[in-house]
């Protein structure tokens, strides 16, 4: 078999560098912070010449920190990342969500279920536009670095505005989330879902807004002093995005960000024998 369960962080670090803003998830999940919630694959070139990543095909990744993993499997070629998910297909949990470049899908047919959850987007920041819109004087504060202590605020934020996002609450400590308050309310939020200086890459996510503030700038004013920080540390920085959130979209790129590349969204559950 040509595939490859990998292990090497400089190998694999390696192979993602080749097209950095596609693969800023993953290589986040280099970190020591997520390196032990991962499993890697890799496939080798029919015919390699030396060893390292410099022989290798494609590369996917199997995140399993939360209850349902989630695997990645993204590239500009669909031929050989097929070709691996094929290969790998015997070793994938019974059900997961999957991230796959357009073309990929197919190759995970014949063993799974696939329950699509729409096209999303890969975007990343180019620096333009940052700062993002200033927030209308209507009693809201200026955003504003977030910490551990507001955790209990940001939890009833997300209950209210986000309920069935995916956060995880260590991600305060590193002190990478922007917060606007009206009173003792947290009424907008930017943070990370990724952020390695080791690395040096960062992800956004967990971005909302409470339904009665939307339309006033808050999100793009958050999410322009996010990224202010981030950029100042030297980070490449993007974001996922669902492709029909038109107005997510529009923020994002008004604070910067350029699509680079579009993903499908899949949840993914292993067929019976009988089907």
């Amino acid at each position: 078999m040509r595939y490859i369960c990998l292990h090497d962080k400089p190998v694999i670090e390696r192979y993602l560098k080749r097209d950095v803003p596609l693969h800023i998830y993953a290589l986040g999940d280099l970190d020591d912070f997520f390196w032990p919630y991962t499993q890697w694959w890799g496939l080798r070139s029919a015919d390699p010449g030396s060893s390292g990543s410099e022989d290798l095909e494609a590369v996917t990744l199997l995140y399993v920190a939360s209850s349902t993993p989630t695997l990645l499997a993204l590239g500009t070629d669909h031929e050989p990342l097929s070709s691996l998910i094929e290969s790998i297909a015997h070793l994938l949990p019974e059900r997961f969500y999957a991230h796959l470049s357009p073309g990929v899908a197919p190759s995970l047919a014949e063993r799974f279920r696939l329950t699509p959850h729409g096209l999303h987007l890969k975007m990343a920041l180019t620096g333009a536009g940052i700062g993002g819109d200033s927030v209308e004087d209507d009693g809201a504060q200026a955003p504003v670095r977030l910490s551990t202590e507001d955790l209990p605020a940001l939890r009833e934020l997300y209950d209210q505005a986000y309920p069935d996002n995916w956060f995880d609450a260590r991600m305060l400590e590193t002190g990478r989330y922007v917060g606007i308050r009206e009173g003792s309310r947290i009424v907008s939020v930017a943070g990370i879902h990724v952020y390695s200086p080791r690395y040096r890459v960062a992800a956004l996510g967990n971005i909302t807004t409470l339904p009665t503030h939307r339309g006033r700038g808050y999100a793009g004013s958050a999410i322009g002093m996010l990224c202010s920080i981030l950029a100042d540390e030297g980070l490449d920085v993007g974001l996922n995005v669902k492709a029909d959130n038109a107005a997510a979209i529009a923020c994002y790129r008004k604070s910067g960000f350029v699509t680079i590349a579009e993903y499908e969204e899949y949840e993914v559950s292993r067929r019976s024998t009988r089907e």
